[in-house]
């Protein structure tokens, strides 16, 4: 039986959760205050990782918590107001990652990661997006042989047990495919199931797009309130009140501001991120999505210019931006590859990563309210899986079996 679905954020998995609902016969309105894509889920590295069935743990080693307390890191950097306000989270976060616990939870979380590019595929087609889309997977690369050894019989435990394909690559291998590097690299992991996506954004308004050619309806506005109504559930935004009988609440790091007061206390807290778009320099190009592993930061060839994406910054969701962890990945980038050239915007842009404490997004029924629905908190992933997050929600709206075990990602686990 055919339902009126709200679905509330305009991001990946909030478009991937509308369309798939549309589809499966329901009047789906989809609700924003900016254009599809534009938000989180613009400012994204731009992969669809296929291989990253393990979630990124808190570090349990003291090396590298003593380097990351330095906080002069490229990877992770944190603000002592963002760590205060997310203290409860982020030692839940660090308990959740103790190897015994951490690995009940990666093949949990697997699970929906080895959906990613079946489930995006049928979507991309019916886009007509296959133009942002390049299957011939990204570059690991490692700078000292030890640290890619050591990530080469980890990669091979991950093939074995989930299907990530991957190939080491030596020195001269990376540079026959990226020759404008400098030779400091050892050698790199390739990974060659998972899928680049040259404008992140365009993805998510081509999908947008593909939402209401099915029918969907698009309603941008800033909401304003959201509590039970008449039919089931009403929606307050700037532009107009909405009734529906059930609501999808996909606002990813906002989510938290509009279920609070209907008495869920969930444990999201933020990983926030920075890009920069720089000039490219044709006669040299970088050829691949790359990662400098072992400082922490990623370069791509997308469409506005070469994407520098940053780390994780641990600071409160909407406090001013911090320029260093930008600066000082720049400077490292320009030493590994000189023809990036210069920056294309005035200011780099923010954006703030959802994350939960086990790793693991939350996909389901609200556990005390009828027809209020949740999807959010995917961390890195949110790009990845929200197409499979879309694919399982609307399985479970509509009582079928899943595709997957819902249980790991039940909201009702943090009851």
């Amino acid at each position: 039986m055919a339902r009126d679905i709200i679905v509330l954020g305009a991001g990946m998995v909030g478009v991937s959760v509308a369309y798939h609902l549309v589809l499966r016969g329901h009047r789906v309105c989809l609700v924003d205050r900016r254009e599809p894509g534009r938000e989180t889920s613009f400012g994204n590295a731009g992969i669809i990782q296929r291989e990253a069935v393990e979630p990124y743990a808190f570090p349990q080693d003291y090396k590298t918590l003593l380097r990351i307390l330095a906080n002069r890191s490229i990877d992770v950097r944190y603000r002592p107001p963002g760590v205060a306000a997310s203290a409860g989270p982020l030692l839940s976060y660090w308990w959740h990652s103790f190897p015994t616990r951490y690995e009940r939870i990666v093949p949990e979380y697997a699970s929906l990661i080895a959906l990613s590019t079946q489930a995006h595929t049928p979507m991309i087609e019916a886009a007509g997006a296959e133009d942002l889309v390049r299957k011939q997977g990204w570059l690991e690369l490692y700078r000292t042989s030890g640290a890619l050894a050591r990530r080469a019989e980890r990669a091979r435990a991950v093939h074995a047990r989930y299907g990530a394909e991957f190939e080491v690559l030596d020195r001269e291998a990376v540079l026959a495919l990226e020759p404008h590097l400098a030779p400091v690299v050892a050698g790199a992991i390739h990974w060659q199931n998972s899928w680049t996506v040259a404008s992140p954004g365009d993805l998510v308004k081509a999908y947008a797009d593909l939402f209401t050619a099915e029918g969907g309806t698009l309603h941008q506005g800033a909401i304003s309130g959201l509590e039970t109504g008449k039919s089931g559930w009403s929606v307050t935004t700037d532009t107009g009140a909405l009734e529906g009988s059930d609501v999808v609440v996909a606002l990813g790091p906002w989510t938290g501001d509009w279920i609070r007061p209907l008495g869920y206390r969930l444990p999201l807290f933020a990983k926030r991120g920075y890009h920069m778009h720089y000039a490219r320099d044709d006669q040299r190009p970088l050829n691949h999505w790359l990662m400098d592993a072992e400082v922490g930061y990623l370069i791509e060839p997308m469409h506005p210019g070469i994407r520098l994406t940053t780390g994780a910054e641990l600071e409160r969701r909407d406090s001013r931006a911090q320029a260093g962890q930008l600066d000082d990945a720049e400077e490292i980038a320009r030493a590994l590859f000189p023809p990036l050239g210069d920056r294309l915007e005035a200011a780099p842009w923010r954006g703030a990563r959802p994350c939960m404490p086990d790793m693991k997004p939350v996909i389901g029924a609200a556990p005390r309210h009828e027809g209020l629905w949740f999807a959010f908190g995917h961390g890195h992933q949110g790009f990845t899986l929200g197409p499979a997050t879309g694919w399982l929600l609307g399985q479970l709206i509509d009582g079928e079996t899943p595709v997957v075990d819902p249980a790991p990602f039940s909201p009702a686990r943090f009851r």
